[in-house]
């Protein structure tokens, strides 16, 4: 019983820890707070109640994945895949929480496993330079090399992949889905131009 309140303890401020601590800094979406925190204690009541009843922790688990998956997928405002990444965290930390059939380090140990990969994964120092885009272009170009130049011109970056999701010929208009890497110079002094904190 002590060694499960103590769990509950850590997934509350690991929970915290990731909610105000690397999301929201980061991201600033205020809705998805309220998200995270409640899957988190959702996922959390869930598996503890049903893990201490005779309907076991499989079924409990079970429950909880499929209500978050059933959450995101039926969503009805656009979630980035780092706001994903964030959901099965929360979602993760609250089934560790709720296990009390492993050692109290242990769980704790993967929670702090969890915290330390999004800490380093959704870093704004990781991969700094590559970006993904979706840009209208003010002219229909069939031609992927030309397309592909003409990208590398207006973003004064190297292309790696352009995907045309839809060409206007009568329009004269090509919407593409584009992933670039800028130059080190223009990531360098993009913080210093637009006042963000580095």
């Amino acid at each position: 019983m002590i060694s499960q309140l103590v769990l509950f303890a850590v997934d509350i401020c690991a929970v915290v820890l990731l909610v105000f601590g690397l999301y929201f800094p980061r991201h600033r979406r205020r809705d998805l707070v309220v998200a995270y925190l409640g899957v988190n204690v959702g996922v959390l009541a869930v598996a503890s109640a049903l893990s201490a009843s005779n309907a076991g922790a499989g079924l409990g688990l079970g429950l909880a994945l499929f209500g978050v998956l059933s959450i995101i997928r039926l969503r009805s405002t656009e979630l980035d895949q780092h706001e994903v990444a964030y959901y099965f965290s929360a979602l993760a930390l609250g089934i560790l929480g709720a296990l009390s059939t492993t050692a109290v380090w242990l769980s704790g140990g993967l929670m702090a496993l969890i915290l330390v990969v999004m800490f380093l994964g959704d870093h704004r120092r990781l991969l700094r330079n590559y970006r993904h885009q979706i840009l209208v272009l003010d002219s229909a170009i069939t031609d992927h090399v030309a397309l592909v130049a003409h990208l590398e011109q207006l973003l004064d970056a190297r292309v790696h992949a352009v995907t045309v999701q839809r060409l206007d010929l009568v329009n004269e208009t090509t919407v593409v889905d584009v992933r670039y890497a800028r130059s080190e110079r223009l990531v360098t002094a993009e913080p210093a131009r637009t006042g963000a904190r580095p």
